[in-house]
């Protein structure tokens, strides 16, 4: 996604602002800049959302949490609201054992915060009609930008049913086109640009369960979650009584299932709750029309360069949707960079929220590849829900002082780098204290031995 945007620098000046993508972060970025009295061209290389349909496979669900919250809030459009008013709450996880027992984990037991499963499609159409209500926002649908030349702010874009490219110029280029950012692998030859990225080793793949006489199958206020170790599958709620089903597995268990039949057994085994929900038919259809897709986590800084290019959201960082941030870590970018263009001159501001972001985005990235780990595996272990109940239990006793990881990440903006160093100060005092416990359990059993024997 590219936007153009006209930023004031501290001054009467308006600068021209070009942004590229058009999905939530790039129109979320087009309103703040528009909002400020910058002019801005919103470039998208696919047609108007609002006139297609959702590409098959590629539309996991999004889970809105506190800082996507805030980023909607601040804009002052009633965009909040909005989204809220048809969203779907998720107190928490439903846990279905391989036998089809479920069980619940309250994501905060204490203070009852949740969850939203909002539909990518109808987010990004209520961003981009609030985009149409502003005379400095311009949209340019089907142009994929092919060329640029950051230094100079040029950009060439190039449209599906035209030869000719359509050449375009701006003060600023903003790049939120995704995690194959086209804009990024023009930063990248530039020098002192670090990149990194990385394929896992597992691949999803996107099924239904639909509604029955127009009524949830399940639970409707829970992600829920098949945890098998290695792989799992998840299901977030949907505004028409469905669930969007995610398949989370290693691409050679995917590569196993190789026809119909072994699809049903596979099924009936690990999932054998899920697919009467699903239905037989449906699975098979589901399954063997796409390939299942790959999962890549990216890392890359600094996000700018100099006042005339700035990456946001995936293209700058990337992760596994599986700590569900992706979109709100986005969102956060869009606060943060308006907070600092209102205090400092633009050159300032992007080196500025290239030094304030780049490990809160790292941070979240790995904890993204950490939570797939919890999600399939960790969630079934007695430990894991000991230590949960634990963490409950303080969090409701000490609430400013004891707030849990999962809660510090989805419930507060707290900065990602500090949710994971708040995370090791609490495993070094637990274990302190479990060792004081030890020592002290040993010292007075050593005790009583020595008062029995020698009184």
């Amino acid at each position: 996604m590219s936007v153009i945007l006209t930023e004031t620098n501290g001054s009467n000046e308006r600068r021209k602002v070009a942004i590229v993508g058009a999905g939530l972060v790039g129109s979320l970025a087009a309103l703040y800049f528009a909002r400020n009295g910058n002019h801005v061209d919103l470039y998208e290389y696919r047609d108007d959302v609002r006139k297609s349909e959702l590409v098959q496979g590629r539309s996991i669900n999004l889970a809105l949490s506190q800082r996507g919250r805030k980023a909607l809030s601040q804009i002052g459009l009633g965009l909040e609201e909005q989204v809220l008013s048809t969203a779907i709450p998720m107190k928490g996880r439903m846990l279905h054992n391989i036998q089809g027992k479920t069980s619940e984990v309250i994501y905060d037991p204490s203070f009852k915060q949740c969850l939203y499963s909002v539909g990518r499609k109808q987010l990004n159409e209520l961003l981009l009609n609030a985009c149409d209500k502003f005379p400095n926002i311009k949209c340019h649908f089907d142009h994929k930008l092919t060329k640029a030349n950051v230094k100079e702010g040029q950009l060439e874009f190039k449209r599906s049913h035209s030869v000719e490219g359509i050449k375009a110029n701006a003060d600023l280029i903003v790049g939120c086109d995704g995690a194959f950012s086209a804009l990024r692998q023009n930063l990248i030859k530039l020098p002192g640009f670090n990149y990194t990225q990385e394929y896992i080793e597992t691949g999803y793949l996107e099924l239904c369960i639909p509604a029955k006489k127009n009524e949830f199958q399940m639970p409707p206020n829970y992600l829920h979650i098949w945890p098998r170790d290695n792989f799992m599958m998840i299901a977030l709620p949907n505004q028409d009584k469905s669930f969007t089903v995610t398949l989370s597995m290693p691409f050679d268990i995917f590569a196993s299932i190789k026809n119909p039949e072994e699809l049903i057994q596979f099924f009936t085994h690990y999932y054998p709750d899920a697919l009467p929900l699903i239905g037989k038919e449906q699975l098979i259809k589901d399954f063997f029309k796409t390939k299942p897709q790959h999962l890549l986590s990216i890392k890359c800084r600094p996000y700018h360069y100099e006042n005339k290019a700035l990456l946001l959201g995936d293209a700058a960082h990337a992760m596994v949707p599986y700590y569900g941030q992706g979109m709100n870590a986005g969102m956060e970018d869009v606060t943060l960079l308006n907070s600092l263009l209102q205090q400092l001159p633009l050159e300032e501001a992007l080196a500025q929220f290239t030094e304030q972001r780049w490990q809160d985005a790292f941070a979240i990235c790995d904890l993204a590849m950490y939570n797939y780990l919890e999600m399939r595996d960790l969630t079934k272990r007695w430990s894991f829900r000991c230590r949960k109940m634990l963490d409950t239990l303080l969090y409701r006793w000490f609430p400013t002082i004891w707030v849990p990881l999962y809660n510090s990440v989805s419930f507060t903006s707290m900065p990602y780098s500090k949710c994971i160093a708040n995370r090791k100060w609490q495993d070094q005092l637990l274990w302190r204290t479990f060792l004081g416990f030890v020592v002290g359990g040993l010292g007075v059993t050593g005790s009583a031995i020595y008062w029995q024997r020698f009184r």
